[in-house]
């Protein structure tokens, strides 16, 4: 798997997640759902995800975007 789908799938996940929480403890997990959004957002035009970052350090098989 590569970093792209990775990440991809990572803030989906996230995002996934924090609707649930939303939905069944609190509506306040909808900022986190707004983070994820927000650093997706930034990152189709800066090129950097702190995710991305980690992974390539990790040794992750790079993709298009990161």
């Amino acid at each position: 798997m590569s970093i792209d789908r990775i990440v991809m799938a990572f803030a989906g996940a996230a995002i996934l997640l924090s609707l649930l929480l939303a939905v069944k403890h609190d509506i306040n997990w909808l900022w986190f759902t707004a983070f994820v959004g927000a650093n997706l957002f930034q990152a189709s035009f800066t090129g950097f995800c702190p995710l991305a970052t980690i992974l390539k350090k990790l040794g992750t098989k790079s993709g298009a975007a990161f």
